[in-house]
């Protein structure tokens, strides 16, 4: 028998747009993944970079905007990117913008409501598709999604 989670009837998403809302970007994972001894948590220096414009080049020619996805009694239950870079354009010609730092509950409306916030967001800025999960910055960290192979580490 599987057991569904509880369905969340109202969600809120805020920008992240100060210290302490980029602070609390950093840890929703932790609270996601308190439970799971496989996790690793990466470090918030190394994240924080990819969106500091000083230490990213890719705002040069770019923009980034995170979010944080809270349930109706205000926990933290969801986070998200949203990022382009004018320079990088796919074979087909077409604008592409990406999505990353994906964490969500095991709850389907929360992770769509996540999507439909980047693919928003690219769009009302000339993106014609979206790429992801992938990072704002280098492409040796912070790409791709997890689906199984919840392993310990080595």
């Amino acid at each position: 028998m599987v057991i569904s989670p509880p369905a969340i009837f109202q969600m809120n998403l805020i920008e992240v747009n100060n210290t302490a809302l980029a602070k609390e970007f950093l840890e929703v994972p932790v609270t996601i993944y308190k439970n799971d001894p496989n996790w690793i948590r990466p470090l918030d220096q190394d994240i924080e970079a990819v969106f500091d414009p000083g230490k990213n080049k890719n705002f040069r020619q770019g923009e980034a905007c995170r979010w944080i996805l809270k349930d109706d009694k205000g926990k933290s239950i969801g986070r998200v990117a949203a990022f382009y870079n004018k320079k990088i354009i796919n074979s087909d010609g077409m604008k592409v913008g990406a999505m990353g730092f994906f964490e969500c509950i095991n709850d389907e409306e929360a992770a769509f409501r996540l999507f439909d916030k980047c693919r928003k967001w690219l769009t009302e800025r000339g993106m014609e598709a979206m790429d992801g999960p992938v990072n704002f910055g280098e492409r040796d960290r912070f790409w791709g999604c997890l689906a199984e192979g919840f392993t310990p580490p080595v």
